[in-house]
């Protein structure tokens, strides 16, 4: 999506959401060469790979070991369904089984497909790194709830999207009940409105969602990496068996 479009005076003209509203993605099982089993990695004394978060260079955030042998990106949105099924099915296992061992670590990538996007990245990266993914993840896993406040008042949307940058995505948030919904899981309203309120910010965060989107071609959501390499898989019972070829146990 291009940055002239998401940030174009009137809002980004919106198909209905639904649940599967996701693109597929085009990529390859053949990149995931077949290996022994990598050994774990053991934490700096007093922590735990699982609590260990990186804002990476390329506006990503990581848990788990930085230098992990077996490097898993997602490119996802908040408004797939995909993306919601992935956080469900999979993200659990990864953080509980996979990314302690400090073999696998797991880093997320925003794709813009909407406006909407936009304002729950934003609200997401507001607080500390650490509540970034856990954020992001209860958007996921109460689609249905987020969507019905973001279907439920267009003509307010509509003429939020008419507002200048610096008050476009506060007010989208407050009329979709998104505001209300992060502060309910602890950012609070004046937190949120400031950091929607950072034009310069929001800018910055849809050019670089825009670059990657670029570089690694993404066509679809969720859209994964292992090792810089894009794979053509979007479901956990897809992706497991392909970490596991790969070394992780």
């Amino acid at each position: 999506m291009k940055l002239s479009r998401l940030l174009s005076l009137p809002l980004l003209a919106l198909a209905p959401l639904a649940l599967g509203a996701c693109s597929e993605t085009e990529g390859t099982d053949g990149a995931v060469a077949s290996g022994e089993a990598i050994s774990a990695i053991a934490a700096p004394a007093g922590t735990k790979w699982a609590d260990t978060v990186t804002v990476t260079p390329e506006g990503g955030y990581l848990v788990g070991n930085p230098n992990a042998p077996l490097k898993l990106v997602e490119f996802a949105s908040h408004t797939c369904g995909h993306c919601a099924a992935f956080a469900a099915t999979g993200k659990p296992v990864l953080k509980d089984k996979y990314i302690p061992t400090g073999v696998v670590s797991f880093e997320l990538r925003e794709v813009f497909l909407n406006s909407f996007d936009v304002a729950i990245a934003a609200m997401a990266q507001c607080s500390a790194k650490e509540q970034m993914q856990p954020l992001s993840d209860q958007v996921w896993l109460n689609l249905d709830q987020v969507f019905t406040g973001l279907q439920g008042n267009p003509a307010a949307v509509e003429a939020a999207g008419q507002l200048p940058i610096d008050q476009r995505f506060a007010r989208i948030a407050e009329v979709t009940g998104l505001t209300e919904f992060f502060a309910a899981r602890g950012l609070s309203a004046d937190q949120a409105r400031a950091c929607l309120s950072d034009g310069a910010k929001i800018e910055a965060l849809v050019k670089s969602a825009e670059a990657q989107s670029t570089e690694f071609q993404i066509t679809g959501t969720p859209t994964f990496l292992l090792n810089g390499e894009k794979l053509d898989v979007n479901q956990w019972s897809q992706l497991e068996p392909l970490l596991q070829r790969a070394g992780a146990r």
